[in-house]
């Protein structure tokens, strides 16, 4: 199911959101098959459980949108070695870290539609997994010698770790504003959207005022991403979303559709929401379901998502024209066209 339509992200084409972003990923295919090999030669291990879940990990598929960023902001950027590809895997060892992590705390039985690490190995092995992920994009980013980018990802991979904090904060919160939650997403998600193309940059040797553009652009991108993610968890087909339905409602956590439905709704549909928030109970789903659909919770958060989606293509206009650029700004409408 589509959220949005992309006639009010400009430049739209006849071809589906999957068809979109499958001519994107072809622009990259070259890099994204070396970054591919680089990240199983690096899950290597003696450690047989390591190679197990890693292997595990890399046939579970997934978008692998944050090093595609990395990508194709270096090739528009017209970068011509080849750090940008030992980059892009250290993005998607920090990101599936971050995925093993959240699917401990968040009690997480499904993921891409297939099982989580932590259903299938425990949460031990998820979390230990997680930190040697960690580890390891530590070790390649350390191989690129340049400070300026283990001063970017060290910053980064922080502000993740607080974002997930505030986010446990805010769970199970009925009085979180759009405001805390911004803030969450912002830091748990969007910074390595926003990180991703910033290294590109850097890499580059590009103005810092390119630079600054690249990492608002993947800011912005990074919120509009996180704000579909979680429209599509009332909306979605849970075979396109490969999770549950409700899971976000099951974990207490006060996203932006619950948020402004508690805002709009009336005080009855406030009170129910406000306990199955505290409750974390996705028994009430149907109900809740039908008081965001009645105050258009969903409407209110695609209309937000367009917005950032809008900020992020604003960001990169001064960039060269090139297919690498329009690939960019593609990928900005992709994030509130898809289904999945």
């Amino acid at each position: 199911m589509t959220i949005l339509s992309a006639s009010n992200t400009s430049s739209a084409t006849a071809a589906s959101p999957n068809q979109e972003f499958a001519g994107i990923k072809q622009l990259v295919e070259a890099e994204t098959a070396a970054v591919n090999q680089l990240i199983i030669r690096e899950l290597s291990s003696d450690v047989v459980l390591i190679n197990q879940i890693g292997k595990y990990i890399v046939s579970s598929g997934g978008k692998r949108l944050r090093p595609m960023l990395l990508l194709l902001a270096a090739k528009a950027l017209n970068y011509q070695g080849q750090q940008h590809i030992i980059l892009a895997a250290v993005v998607e060892f920090i990101h599936t870290a971050t995925l093993l992590h959240d699917d401990v705390v968040d009690e997480s039985s499904l993921r891409r539609g297939q099982d989580t690490v932590n259903q299938l190995w425990g949460n031990a092995a998820s979390v230990l997994v997680g930190d040697f992920l960690y580890s390891r994009s530590f070790e390649l980013m350390v191989s690129v010698k340049n400070m300026r980018v283990m001063e970017i990802l060290s910053r980064t991979t922080t502000a993740i770790a607080e974002g997930e904090v505030l986010q446990l904060l805010n769970c199970n919160n009925p009085a979180t504003t759009e405001e805390k939650y911004l803030q969450v997403i912002s830091r748990k998600t969007a910074i390595l959207f926003s990180a991703a193309v910033q290294l590109a940059a850097v890499l580059s040797d590009a103005p810092v005022e390119v630079e600054d553009s690249l990492k608002e652009y993947g800011l912005r991108l990074g919120i509009a991403f996180q704000l579909i993610d979680d429209a599509l968890d009332y909306k979605a087909n849970p075979e396109d979303l490969g999770k549950n339905l409700g899971d976000d409602l099951a974990e207490g956590k006060p996203t932006l559709p619950l948020i402004f439905a508690i805002e709009h709704g009336s005080e009855e549909q406030a009170a129910l929401l406000r306990a199955t928030i505290e409750e974390g109970n996705r028994d009430r789903f149907k109900e809740v379901y039908t008081i965001i659909e009645s105050t258009k919770a969903i409407e209110y958060t695609a209309q937000r998502a367009r917005e950032e989606a809008a900020k992020a293509v604003t960001a990169i206009q001064s960039l060269p024209a090139s297919e690498y650029k329009e690939a960019l700004i593609r990928l900005a409408h992709f994030s509130v066209e898809r289904s999945y």
